[in-house]
């Protein structure tokens, strides 16, 4: 998509003209492809490809746990905002990772010294109905729902309560269907995988594979588990956390800044692909500019965001009017990405059709957060006003986001630029924070989404993402709005 040239009545000092969403159009072309044709499949980053081109936003009102399995089960994927201890954003990913599993190959487990209450906590934080039992590595038992289910004296041993062998088990490397007749044949929910010792090496369960039928377009990875993504900062405790969430098995990681083209960003990305090289893509991000994407692709990145527009970066009482259009942002990153190979990430869309248009522009994904934020997998409850349900939503990192939760410490200032503040009562609001209208599940508002994104692929005779990321996007007039 070309972009205008310097105008000459304009001091130099005057990049080209910015354009945002609704100053184009899609331009049509001759097609032969239907809506139901496309493939919607695309690039998150240098090695991570997803079935839909939607990421929600690493805010504390958007994407938690729920929120990151929804939408890896849409076959997009969440990141998990920062502002969590590392520990806590840790267990997220764990519960993400092994919310559908394939095999799970480091499965939850008790002795059988344990209580019932510590099955109870376990099946309680990852949301499982059972574990395998195990003593010195080997598979001794099974405790599920059904054994717990009439006992009262939680404080019994698990050992007195659970499943004893001989268990029904398969060994490793046991095939697909395999496992799911040894399940049906047996009518059980778990299958323990384990090697000539006995020796527990995984578990498969039956969920598993209902799930994948449930949700056939589910973002998964090598082992068949949900893709899930987590935002780490840029200070002193980025490499740290990044540690932890590797650990968890994430599988992105995104330097999460209100503005990315700054050294410390560029120290963050270069620190964490040194540590962890190929074994986990890196994110970095905000940029607008080629000199910004640049920077983070010279550092490592895998892949460039491409979110800060004008109004983004709000300090209190003053808007600091920083910021370049969504459509020219993205155009001008692309024109460096695409010739490294390296995937933008796009933002600011507000519906279906901003989504084609970003991809046009030059994305390969966009970040979405304010249509996420009212759904029933968003962190928060809902609330009632003026007779209507609402959830709140706070845009780009506001006060509150920066403060503390439950008397905890905050964990993202640095986010904004203020991890040098000391004072929690001297944080600048960045954003906004506001009612947003309750939409019902995550699934129903990407279905809408991409029922659009289809349609502007089919009007552009696009059948892939990359073919729409040829089409051409024509400017509007004023007279052409009106």
């Amino acid at each position: 998509m070309p972009i205008e040239s310097h105008d000459a009545a304009l001091p130099s000092n005057f990049t080209p003209i910015g354009l945002t969403f609704d100053d184009v159009l899609l331009l049509p072309a001759e097609s032969g492809v239907t809506p139901s044709d496309v493939d919607t499949s695309t690039m998150l980053s240098r090695n991570i490809r997803l079935n839909v081109p939607l990421i929600s936003a690493a805010m504390e009102t958007v994407t938690e746990s729920a929120m990151a399995i929804a939408m890896a089960r849409q076959g997009g994927i969440g990141i998990l905002h920062q502002n969590l201890p590392k520990e806590e954003q840790a267990r997220q990913v764990e519960t993400v990772k092994r919310s559908e599993a394939g095999m799970v190959t480091d499965p939850a487990t008790c002795s059988p010294d344990d209580t019932l209450d510590d099955v109870n906590r376990l099946c309680a934080r990852f949301k499982i109905s059972g574990v395998p039992v195990v003593d010195d590595g080997k598979l001794v038992g099974i405790i599920t729902n059904r054994d717990m289910r009439f006992q009262v004296d939680h404080a019994r041993k698990v050992g007195e309560v659970m499943t004893k062998g001989p268990l029904v088990t398969a060994p490793a490397g046991v095939s697909a269907d395999d496992a799911l007749a040894l399940l049906r044949r047996h009518k059980i929910e778990k299958l323990p995988i384990v090697d000539h010792a006995g020796r527990l090496q995984g578990l498969i369960t039956i969920k598993d594979f209902v799930k994948a039928e449930q949700y056939p377009q589910a973002a998964r990875d090598a082992g068949g588990r949900l893709l899930v993504g987590a935002a780490v900062g840029m200070g002193t405790g980025a490499v740290e956390r990044a540690e932890l969430l590797f650990e968890a098995g994430v599988d992105v990681l995104v330097v999460d800044t209100a503005h990315g083209h700054q050294s410390d960003v560029l120290h963050a990305v270069a620190s964490i692909k040194q540590e962890f090289g190929r074994a986990v893509d890196v994110i970095g991000g905000n940029v607008t500019t080629r000199a910004g994407a640049q920077a983070l692709i010279d550092a490592g990145a895998d892949a460039v965001k491409v979110t800060a527009g004008p109004g983004s970066i709000r300090p209190a009482r003053a808007a600091a009017n920083v910021g370049v259009p969504q459509v020219s942002a993205i155009h001008e990153v692309s024109l460096v990405c695409a010739a490294a190979g390296i995937p933008v990430i796009g933002g600011g869309v507000r519906n279906p059709g901003d989504i084609a248009k970003a991809i046009a522009a030059g994305a390969g994904s966009v970040i979405l957060s304010s249509q996420l934020a009212g759904t029933t997998e968003a962190p928060g409850d809902l609330i009632f006003f003026n007779g209507e349900q609402h959830k709140v939503y706070r845009d780009a990192g506001p006060l509150d986001a920066g403060q503390s939760r439950n008397g905890t410490e905050a964990y993202s200032k640095d986010r904004n630029r203020q991890d040098d503040v000391l004072a929690e009562e001297n944080l600048v609001p960045h954003g906004i924070e506001n009612r947003i209208n309750y939409l019902g599940p995550v699934a129903h508002v990407v279905h809408q989404l991409i029922v659009g994104l289809r349609a502007g692929m089919s009007f552009t005779g696009s059948h892939t993402i990359s073919k729409l990321q040829q089409a051409q996007l024509i400017r509007l007039t004023r007279a052409s709005l009106r």
